[in-house]
């Protein structure tokens, strides 16, 4: 359940939705793809409602990456990249040039392209999943805890890359995580949910220094304990 709320996002602008496991994060995710129809009020895209007329063209202009890139088990990467240009029947001319850009863009080894899901290592995956979430160039991106199950050190590796394709893009970006240090690394903008409403929206250094009640404190806080319990190896 979500309370009211008014989030807009700009294009060029990447937004990180944080807070508690059921706050709302996916939940927006899931009303901004149309995947869920909201009892009040109205999501827009591109200026205009999102309703059953409109729902599918304007899904093929968001990508969407969720936890371990969601790639069917049974397709090779270049299959489940490709998945959405074959069914719109691009030329393969096209697809090739667009599958060659989004390598290049992602870091991704080219080699490994007819390789199963099974057979790529998490990093991997999820840069497939990243790729075939752009492969339409869309407007929108959405990411639903993209590196929550990758080892620490590819993690790192993917939050740089990551960032650094967000800049180049320049599209509208929200990510989901429950990691506040990630969510302050990719987003100017942090939005901390809690019981489905916003509690507080601005950059990290408002929320440490302005909290707008105590559960911004207790959230930050906690996950300082978190950091350095980690670091402090008592974990």
């Amino acid at each position: 359940m979500l309370a009211p709320l008014d989030l807009q996002i700009a294009r060029g602008e990447t937004v990180g939705l944080i807070g508690p496991s059921g706050s709302g994060k996916t939940t927006i995710l899931r009303l901004a793809l149309g995947l869920l129809t909201p009892d009040a009020g109205v999501v827009r895209f591109r200026g205009a409602p999102l309703d059953a007329g409109n729902v599918l063209s304007a899904r093929r202009q968001m990508g969407y990456v969720v936890q371990d890139g969601g790639l069917f088990p049974h397709l090779t990467a270049a299959q489940n990249v490709e998945l959405m240009a074959r069914h719109l029947r691009w030329e393969a001319a096209r697809i090739d040039a667009r599958r060659s850009e989004l390598v290049e863009l992602t870091r991704f080894p080219a080699d490994a392209l007819e390789r199963y899901p099974a057979q790529l290592s998490g990093g991997q995956r999820q840069r497939v999943g990243l790729m075939r979430a752009l492969f339409l160039d869309p407007e929108l991106l959405l990411l639903d805890e993209p590196l929550g199950a990758i080892d620490p050190l590819v993690r790192a590796e993917l939050q740089d890359d990551l960032s650094a394709i967000f800049a180049r893009l320049d599209k509208a970006v929200i990510v989901v995580t429950h990691d506040l240090a990630e969510a302050a690394f990719f987003a100017l903008r942090l939005v901390l949910l809690r019981q489905g409403r916003i509690v507080q929206q601005g950059s990290i250094e408002t929320l440490l220094r302005a909290p707008a009640e105590p559960f911004v404190t207790q959230f930050v806080e906690a996950q300082r304990r978190l950091t350095v319990t980690r670091n402090g190896g008592s974990a």
